[in-house]
């Protein structure tokens, strides 16, 4: 890892509330995530299951969380499971956990060996009533792939069949969402990477450079400041490339007049910030691009103010939507007959607006949460307006990263340059 170790009470409170949710007499199993092909012999670059990070902090591959509270023996009511260390191994792949180092970074005392688990693992099992077993919930989730979770839970439910099964995803779904002020301290470190990072690129725009060269600086400096690298596929979208929500091609010239939509985060210690900016490529808004960027502006500060407990956040997209509408209307994008005669379920303003506004963030960027229930405090979203117009070849996005508080919210990216005037001071120098 390239990150600094992360304070490991981060995750033994992770693991104490989610111990607090399961039932009496139960045992939940958690596994990582598959090391993915591509060709040859190949892999893709080993991502963690998420759960399993969010319980653990332990990235490494073939490792698996046993959680047992009433476990008899109470040297076993939290295991971590890992590869045992092999020289050949490592010198192909490199170093492995050792249990003194694993034990450090997740908090957990008890380390025991992949090899030797299913000895162990049956009598805790027939000692238990109720089996956890963990599948991927995200309501986002679009994968026919059949992952280790399911394969796992496919072979567990047909060796111990008389077994009460329930699913840990409702319960890490609820808790998921509800970020600790320790994992806020991580979120917090990567959105001040991203900030530093904008920075920078704000400097090397100018007619004449390219997407990718935007997209290389970002990496560079991510990298410089000890993140794992992007959090996702960053977007550099100039011109009429902005309209389209997910564009990761970034192999356009900018040209002078254009606007620059640039998407994209930091990951440090597996939790993920989200910014949007959209720039003038040569500097300076023209006078019809500062008008619909400060209607973009408007709407991102009338979400922020209405972004608080209490509210869910199809409520809250229907709101944004009643404001937009107005909004359009006084820029000239929208007719009194065109909302007058809008379709309920396809409204007018969703033509220059067609992405929702926020979705949870943390250790997925995309995160864990609901969009129907009450919004809670602990929770963090972003919120991210954008206004897109085919007719002028025109995309803005504005997005910032929000901590739910008590009464309101906390913008954790308040302090990266974020109005017309920010944007234009610091691209002079």
């Amino acid at each position: 890892m390239k990150y600094l170790p992360l304070n490991s009470d981060i995750f033994i409170q992770n693991r104490k509330r989610f111990v607090e949710k399961m039932d009496k007499n139960s045992i939940a199993i958690f596994n990582s995530n598959d090391e993915l092909p591509t060709n040859g012999d190949q892999l893709h670059r080993f991502k963690q299951n998420a759960d399993l990070y969010w319980l653990t902090g332990i990235e490494q591959e073939e490792s698996m969380l046993i959680l047992f509270p009433d476990n008899p023996d109470a040297k076993y009511r939290e295991v971590l499971v890992l590869v045992k260390p092999e020289e050949m191994k490592e010198k192909w792949n490199g170093h492995l956990f050792r249990a003194h180092e694993a034990a450090a970074v997740s908090g957990i005392k008890t380390i025991i060996w992949l090899d030797t688990l299913d000895v162990m693992l049956q009598p805790w099992i027939h000692y238990a009533d109720t089996i956890y077993l963990n599948t991927n919930e995200n309501d986002r989730k679009a994968n026919l792939v059949p992952l280790r979770d399911y394969r796992y839970a496919e072979m567990i439910q047909h060796r111990f069949p008389l077994h009460h099964y329930k699913r840990s995803a409702k319960i890490m779904k609820e808790l998921r969402a509800i970020k600790t002020a320790l994992e806020v301290e991580v979120l917090q470190k990567a959105i001040d990477i991203t900030d530093i990072t904008f920075r920078r690129v704000m400097q090397i725009i100018q007619p004449g450079i390219m997407e990718y060269e935007i997209e290389a600086e970002i990496y560079h400096s991510f990298l410089s400041q000890r993140a794992t690298g992007p959090a996702y596929g960053s977007i550099i979208a100039s011109g009429d490339r902005a309209r389209t929500l997910h564009y990761v091609e970034n192999n356009r010239e900018c040209k002078d007049g254009e606007l620059i939509l640039m998407d994209f985060g930091a990951d440090y210690g597996g939790y993920n910030a989200d910014l949007s900016r959209t720039v003038p490529v040569n500097g300076k808004f023209s006078r019809r691009q500062k008008i619909v960027y400060n209607a973009c502006l408007h709407l991102h500060h009338y979400a922020s103010s209405i972004l608080k407990p209490g509210i869910s956040i199809v409520d809250y997209t229907e709101k944004i939507g009643d404001e937009a509408t107005v909004i359009f209307q006084k820029i000239g994008l929208l007719r009194k007959s065109e909302i007058k005669n809008e379709d309920s379920e396809n409204r007018a303003y969703r033509k220059y607006l067609y992405h929702g506004i926020s979705h949870h963030l943390g250790i997925d960027v995309h995160d864990l949460g609901t969009r129907t229930a009450p919004v809670k405090a602990g929770m963090v979203f972003t919120i991210e307006p954008g206004i897109y117009i085919e007719e002028e070849q025109m995309g803005i996005r504005i997005e910032n990263n929000f901590w739910i508080t008590r009464n309101g919210n906390k913008d954790l990216m308040k302090n990266i340059p974020i109005t017309v005037e920010e944007i234009e001071a610091y691209m002079k120098k």
